[in-house]
């Protein structure tokens, strides 16, 4: 093969195509952003920092990831389209040299009680094939090994046109699930506590019904007071068996009521309709405290909690049935379908193979398929996410990771960091909002935004490399090499918390005496049972109040105000300086500007093209109608009021003509937590990960409870909060509370009055006690993974 002879010697001129490697963002105003101007290099693994609340969401996801998705929505037709969220473009004047976005966020999986992880990742898809290809006996199609599928059958005649007769034939189906018929595939029945649901001693004149909503004479109690079917002045407890039969359990019949059309229900099925389909933590407060009294839920008997009938059950490959499969840890899972070896379903097994591998990969083997999607934390449902991704053949796109860390021991982290390098290391854009140090340490490009939260951060700080960073000046850079000392001398603990044979999870049989009085750090690798330890062996009874991460529920009418109860004794206040209805002074009630209803935008939806929100002219956003804000309070309105910061409130609240002590409390608490930057009616969606789980712990500190459960409190904090987070524990100790938190942050653990560490895995390798003492012992020791860490963060 001759090739010609090159004439040239210089080398050729670059192609114009490659001139594109950087994403230029000018102008950038959502949220909190001011005029945001920046280059970001492609191909490479860019760290996005800043306080919480400083603006990297707003600029990441908001404006960069929004604009992606925005444009490849708009690839598809107007049908399409139609089934399509709709995207308003974000506030930004130029944004150029975007790819293809995948975001991979901290969105917790969906807490429906039919997903779970295998659900979530389509594991269980594969295995519901395998064992329909080679399980001995064989009952079916995949189908009949899914908890989501019942099994029916049903016959009858069917009438169809043919050569121009009618003609009608018998048909009959029959499809095979595997859905476990007592608690349909749930793997729990719930059972209700009568005792909870009525008082047998009364009449349902005399209000025999307690459930919340069924009480005051309202429509829900008329209907079973004046439905006919029994007397409603006889005690409850005197009925016939067909009289209490039509109270609890008679099928839906319709009558009339007062004239009124209206569907009766036995009262168990209509609470079980009601109430108990809805998510629990959607539930309004009251509702929620009925059904935890009234509702005990227990393990299926039938199914024995593997949600699958007996024919999925009988079904085997090598004597492990696929209910086995599912519950085993994946780590073991993944060695069994190594070794099998089927040419048949070979394609299936590699598959099945890889996604596998991807969960150790991961650092998630200790999970089992059968684990439900809504008790993953944060952490562990973004690395679900990362799953899919890990295998991906695609290259030139960009990545979008939310805080990648958060729920991860420092020993995990550092296998997180090789998955982020990996991935840029195929050729794509990575780019990460993150707070740790050994993260933001691998970065080739650093962007710190701030100098502050709200409306004091919205810029850019700093751009460059990390090197930079650290003599950058910026509040980051300050705190980038800080490190917290162990502690010299301890508190002495004033009793102690005794647990015995512990065995929730993965626990293998664990006894601990937490000590009370003092702060103690529950700590270990990722899935090692601290979680475990701390919510399934702490009695969530009188005098402990436990912050889980369970994310906070409300729409974008909810914000810091209403959340806290805040909203109430300002509504009070207003009402009896001016002497008129506190309900004149909530946008969701009597003061509602009534052209947008009190959402102060008004949405227009455009079909198939992006749905526009303007500001409302009448009230002009402020949310009230205009004679509402004639009314002041210390010379403010309410909607004045309500764009105040946390520390401007508190102090507006706490002298002078608009002094509410009650106010005043809920506001100290809000700025003790680092949220003194928020504006009171700042929507809740708004709000970052961080900021709602020290939201939700400035509202639980006005309970009464003498030892408090934190978990993971430092998940979204910069560096420069977390010494105001360690503040806060000790005024919390100081005050003669018990502080148990469940943490990673070595700061937290340095600061400690006493650690107990779990491991030395995850899974079954974990779930033992493998050191208790002080700090400074953990150092000394060096024993666990944790004692090794710590060891190399406090320094010689």
């Amino acid at each position: 093969m001759s090739m010609a002879p090159r004439t040239d010697t210089q080398s050729p001129a670059p192609h114009v195509a490659d001139s594109h490697d950087l994403i230029r963002v000018h102008g950038a105003r959502e949220n909190n952003l001011k005029d945001v101007s920046i280059e970001i290099p492609k191909r490479r693994l860019t760290v996005f920092t800043g306080v919480s609340g400083s603006g990297k969401s707003s600029l990441v996801f908001d404006t960069i990831a929004a604009e992606s998705q925005r444009l490849i929505n708009e690839t598809y037709s107007a049908f399409v389209q139609g089934f399509m969220p709709t995207l308003a473009r974000p506030e930004v004047d130029v944004l150029d040299g975007l790819t293809t976005v995948i975001t991979v966020d901290q969105q917790r999986l969906g807490a429906d009680p039919r997903s779970t992880v295998g659900t979530a990742t389509d594991a269980n898809a594969m295995l519901r094939i395998l064992f329909s290809r080679l399980g001995k006996p064989h009952i079916g199609s995949p189908k009949a090994f899914s908890f989501n599928v019942a099994s029916i059958s049903g016959a009858g005649a069917v009438t169809m046109e043919r050569g121009g007769q009618t003609v009608k034939e018998r048909r009959s189906f029959s499809i095979t699930g595997g859905m476990c018929p007592r608690c349909e595939g749930r793997g729990s029945v719930s059972d209700l506590d009568l005792t909870q649901l009525y008082d047998e001693s009364k009449s349902l004149s005399e209000g025999a019904i307690t459930v919340p909503g069924y009480t005051g004479g309202g429509w829900n109690s008329r209907l079973y007071s004046e439905s006919g079917f029994f007397d409603p002045d006889k005690p409850i407890r005197k009925f016939t068996k067909k009289e209490l039969h039509d109270f609890l359990h008679r099928e839906p019949t319709r009558m009339k009521i007062a004239g009124i059309n209206m569907t009766y229900e036995g009262l168990i099925p209509r609470i079980q309709r009601s109430m108990l389909a809805k998510d629990r933590e959607g539930m309004q407060p009251h509702i929620r405290e009925f059904v935890d009294r009234a509702v005990t839920f227990t393990i299926c008997p039938e199914c024995d909690g593997t949600r699958l009938n007996e024919g999925a059950r009988s079904s085997k490959i090598k004597r492990i049935s696929i209910a086995d499969a599912c519950a085993m840890q994946i780590s073991d899972l993944a060695e069994w379908v190594r070794g099998l070896d089927e040419p048949s379903v070979a394609p299936l097994l590699t598959a099945l193979q890889q996604t596998l591998d991807s969960f150790v990969e991961i650092g998630l083997g200790y999970l089992s398929l059968d684990r439900p999607a809504g008790t993953l934390s944060g952490g562990e449902a973004q690395r679900v996410k990362m799953i899919r991704h890990l295998g991906s053949s695609l290259t030139d796109v960009t990545y979008v990771f939310d805080e990648p860390t958060i729920g991860l021991h420092p020993h995990d982290i550092q296998r997180m960091n090789d998955l982020l390098l990996r991935l840029r290391d195929k050729g794509n854009t990575v780019l990460v909002v993150e707070h740790k140090p050994e993260t933001i340490a691998i970065a080739d490009h650093v962007v710190d935004l701030g100098p502050g939260a709200g409306t004091a951060g919205g810029t850019v700080c700093f751009e460059g490399t990390v090197e930079g960073l650290r003599t950058g000046g910026t509040i980051t850079g300050r705190h980038f090499d800080d490190r917290a000392a162990v502690k010299e001398t301890v508190r002495k603990p004033t009793g102690t918390l005794e647990i015995r044979g512990a065995r929730t999870h993965n626990l293998q049989g664990v006894d601990v005496d937490i000590p009370l009085g003092v702060l103690a750090v529950v700590t270990g690798v990722a899935g090692s049972g601290k979680s475990s330890l701390v919510h399934g062996s702490i009695p969530a009874g009188e005098g402990v109040v436990s912050v889980d991460q369970a994310a906070i529920r409300g729409s974008r009418r909810s914000n810091p105000a209403t959340y806290t109860g805040l909203l109430d004794p300002i509504r009070k206040a207003f009402a009896k300086v001016n002497g008129v209805k506190p309900a004149l002074f909530s946008a969701n009630s009597e003061g509602a500007c009534p052209t947008c209803n009190g959402a102060g935008v008004i949405y227009t939806d455009l079909a198939m093209m992006a749905g526009v929100a303007t500001t409302c002219e009448e009230c002009e956003g402020k949310r009230f109608q205009a004679s509402v804000l004639d009314y002041h309070l210390g010379g403010r309105d309410i909607s004045e009021v309500l764009a105040m910061s946390v520390t401007e409130a508190e102090e507006f609240f706490g002298a002078g003509e608009a002094a509410t002590p009650v106010a005043h409390r809920i506001l100290t608490r809000l700025a003790d937590v680092g949220l003194g930057y928020l504006t009171l009616g700042q929507p809740l969606t708004t709000l970052s990960g961080g900021e709602r789980q020290r939201l939700k712990l400035a509202t639980h500190m006005a309970e009464k409870g003498g030892v408090y459960v934190l978990d993971e409190p430092t998940a979204g904090l910069h560096l420069a909060d977390v010494e105001q987070l360690l503040g806060l524990l000790d005024r919390l100790v100081d005050a003669g509370k018990s502080v148990i938190v469940v943490e990673h942050h070595q700061a937290v653990m340095a600061h400690a009055d006493w650690i107990i560490d779990l491991g030395p895995g995850a899974g079954h390798d974990g779930g033992r006690l493998v050191f208790e003492g002080t700090p400074a012992d953990l150092v000394a020791a060096r024993s666990t993974l944790t004692g090794e860490h710590l060891a190399t963060y406090v320094g010689p």
